[in-house]
């Protein structure tokens, strides 16, 4: 009898450890999914800041067509 309720607190024991073991697990999970959030969101506002001086560029460029296609037709 005493060997069935020390039996049943070991693994009372070993179950309450395995059930607690994985929130490190998923600390480390919700560290990485972060610093992949954050590397995204980095990739996200250089390419936004490209595109941005693409544009720019973009309008420079039409704006400098406009000018000379003026001047050409009031040749």
């Amino acid at each position: 009898m005493t060997k069935s309720i020390a039996l049943s607190l070991v693994l009372a024991a070993s179950l309450g450890l395995a059930a607690c073991s994985g929130g490190a697990d998923n600390a480390a999970n919700a560290a990485a999914n972060a610093a992949d959030n954050a590397s995204n969101a980095a990739d996200n506002a250089m390419n936004a800041a490209l595109n941005a001086a693409d544009d720019a560029s973009n309008a420079a460029a039409n704006a400098s067509n406009a000018a000379a296609n003026t001047a050409s037709n009031a040749m």
